[in-house]
């Protein structure tokens, strides 16, 4: 099929070569796990356990009865040692429950559903009784998502493969070492929406990836997409675009074009939650970057420090190092290493001295406009961030700040090293705000 490039965009250094050719390997297992709460997009769990009680992996040990919400599991056996607010990734203080490992570990028991007599109706049940969220980063939770309104008629699956971030390659093993499981969970996913097509959307860069899949893939609704490689390809937006030539409206989401988009763990999670009701206690977690010793992709434990995966992988090289929790253009920079793996963590990103300390001395705009040449949502991200800069709410929203994505293309461009981004997740809550103020 002809694929569309879509307007904007960058080429970024994939930097993928520290890890892209390393086998997914088991993470050891630490002393202690921190499970939060809340690791979604939605309502927070409320605690289904207490200090003192021994769990077993797998266990839920917490939840809620709002549909926007995902519930989370024990990842290993242990004692709880605390029920309180602990670090997350984010920076934020997050109610968590924290476990104090066993040595010896409890088998996870596992069911094998026949595929061929489980209904929609029990599939969703399974996929939201297991916690599994979209995996890409997101963390939106996936039985919501296969829940669309039913105005929206869903006709296409997009599979999102891409992984266009630089240095992550996570989402490249799975591709590589599970085609078979995430061929499966892509079929169970179109059965569960009705949908005759699926396309699974993989950059260029990723041979192997693309070669694994073809080889497995015997069936003739799931096509197979080579896209040419750009940042930002994975966003739905341009996924969409590229792959259907539809485009998604401003405030719009992909069901407003009739389609769906999942990430290739998320299809993995969602096949072992239905065929082996395996709640979604661990996930592949890149842990890369100039300034780790021996760059893996790990199958990690969530709730694992992120100290213990660094470890794991020989340390940090050079201090002062900078570590950043997803990718580069996107993920968070941290401050400590005490926040844990959650369900939306693709990736540990280690930086040498020399990347290390950001340049908070920015400067003014200088109206180059390169932030807008290579926008990929086409707006003027220098128009917002003097609004965002200068607090002025009803000027950002104007200026279309709620389409932003977040990309992070603006502030990589910007030679006045401008925190673009920064301003515009400070603004939006702001502007929501005030649009709820008007309602």
């Amino acid at each position: 099929m002809e694929v569309k490039q879509f307007v904007g965009g960058i080429h970024v250094p994939h930097h993928k070569s520290f890890s892209e050719h390393k086998a997914i390997k088991e993470a050891s297992v630490p002393a202690e796990i921190i499970i939060p709460l809340v690791q979604h997009t939605g309502v927070p769990n409320q605690p289904l356990v207490n200090v003192g009680d021994r769990v077993k992996a797998g266990q839920l040990i917490g939840a809620t009865d709002k549909f926007v919400s995902a519930p989370v599991h024990a990842s290993l056996s242990g004692t709880v040692t605390a029920v309180e607010r602990r670090l997350c990734f984010t920076g934020e203080m997050v109610q968590s429950v924290v476990i104090s490992v066993d040595r010896d570990q409890d088998k996870l028991e596992l069911a094998d559903v026949d595929l061929d007599k489980v209904t929609r109706e029990e599939a969703i049940k399974a996929v939201r009784e297991a916690g599994v969220v979209g995996m890409g980063g997101a963390a939106f939770p996936t039985a919501v998502k296969l829940s669309p309104p039913p105005d929206k008629k869903i006709d296409a699956l997009l599979i999102n493969g891409c992984e266009c971030e630089p240095f992550l390659t996570c989402d490249h093993r799975i591709m590589v070492e599970q085609p078979e499981k995430l061929l499966r969970g892509v079929r169970l996913l179109m059965d569960i929406l009705g949908v005759k097509h699926a396309y699974v959307c993989v950059e260029d860069n990723k041979p192997d990836a693309i070669e694994a899949l073809r080889q497995k893939n015997k069936d003739p609704q799931i096509v197979l997409v080579k896209l040419p490689t750009k940042y930002p390809q994975g966003s739905e937006k341009h996924l969409v675009k590229a792959v259907l030539d539809r485009e998604i409206p401003s405030g719009g989401l992909p069901f407003d074009v009739g389609t769906l988009i999942q990430n290739v763990g998320t299809c993995v999670a969602v096949y072992e939650a239905v065929k082996h009701r395996r709640p979604l206690i661990d996930r592949v977690v890149t842990v890369t970057g100039q300034n780790v010793r021996d760059p893996q992709n790990l199958l990690v434990k969530i709730g694992t420090p992120l100290s213990h995966l660094i470890a794991e992988c020989g340390g940090i090289m050079q201090q002062p190092a900078k570590v950043v929790v997803g990718g580069p253009m996107t993920g968070k920079a941290q401050q400590t290493l005490e926040a844990p793996v959650v369900k939306g963590t693709t990736g540990v990103v280690v930086l040498p001295p020399d990347l290390a300390l950001e340049d908070m001395d920015y400067r003014a705009c200088v109206s180059c406009c390169r932030c807008v040449e290579h926008c990929p949502v086409m707006i003027y991200p220098n128009q917002i961030s003097i609004y965002c800069e200068a607090g002025l709410v009803r000027e950002a929203a104007y200026w279309n700040t709620m389409d932003c994505i977040e990309c992070g293309i603006c502030a990589y461009v910007c030679p006045s090293k401008r925190p673009i981004v920064q301003w515009v997740q400070l603004t939006k809550p702001l502007i929501r705000q005030l649009e709820s103020e008007r309602k």
